[in-house]
């Protein structure tokens, strides 16, 4: 899920139609564009000054790119892509945690520019997003892992500046899979939960600041969300998983002021 300009862009799981397009004001539904050979879908974002989208597909290993007319190319990662983002530079930085805690930057059209290592107790990174400093804030920790984090990251990747969080827990200043992340025009930070169901603030230097979105006000697992910093909304994503099925079932986006 992502926004640009006066649309709000939604991936779904499905063999067609992939994203569907909303009115930012009605939520009214718009169009739908395709992607075509995406196989196993991970994440999504946009880029303002090309004016298109980027997808992760952990599958095929590749990130898709669509221009808002629906064309689409693909480049391959060599890795499992997970979440994404994209910096200053209009770079995107793709997030691949399943060997090691590693971000690639990738040029818009798919040139390998760098790796960054991230240091060895950053365990299964969830989500990266560069600021203009040129430092990293990330997030990590899988659902079993005891110690689930919020970092600020030096620009080289190999030292922890700032850090929330620590043991597993549910408690203020504790972390329960988080997942997603989203940094406003201010540099503070959202930290989404998918196994608290809450959206935590965290200062420019993450200290804690309030919870924005807690389990009350939702009522699925909560894996992604983006800001639009000139309407002051955060969209939050949320999805009804199976276990005994092994499948998502419902899933929706919630809308919230900030």
């Amino acid at each position: 899920m992502t926004t640009l300009g006066e649309q709000v862009y939604v991936l779904r799981w499905k063999e067609r139609d992939q994203v569907e397009v909303y009115d930012v004001n009605t939520y009214s539904l718009q169009r739908c564009l395709d992607v075509p050979n995406i196989r196993g879908v991970a994440d999504m974002t946009s880029c303002v000054h090309y004016l298109c989208l980027y997808i992760s597909d952990y599958t095929a290993e590749c990130i898709h790119r669509l221009d808002l007319e629906g064309n689409a190319t693909h480049w391959p990662v060599s890795d499992k892509p997970f979440t994404l983002s994209v910096n200053a530079a209009h770079n995107v930085l793709v997030t691949c945690p399943f060997v090691r805690s590693l971000i690639k930057e990738f040029s818009p059209r798919g040139d390998l520019l760098r790796d960054v290592t991230l240091p060895d107790d950053v365990i299964h990174l969830a989500h990266a997003i560069q600021l203009t400093s040129g430092q990293f804030i990330v997030c990590h920790g899988g659902h079993d892992d005891p110690v689930q984090r919020v970092c600020t990251v030096s620009a080289d990747g190999r030292e922890i500046v700032h850090s929330h969080g620590g043991q597993r827990g549910s408690d203020t200043g504790q972390y329960h899979g988080p997942t997603h992340l989203a940094v406003d025009d201010n540099e503070s930070v959202f930290v989404v939960e998918v196994l608290n169901r809450r959206v935590t603030l965290l200062s420019p230097t993450l200290n804690y600041i309030r919870q924005v979105v807690s389990r009350d006000q939702v009522k699925w697992g909560l894996r992604r969300m983006c800001i639009d910093a000139q309407r002051r909304r955060l969209y939050v994503a949320e999805d009804e998983w199976s276990s005994k099925d092994r499948k998502f079932t419902a899933g929706r986006v919630v809308v919230f002021s900030v």
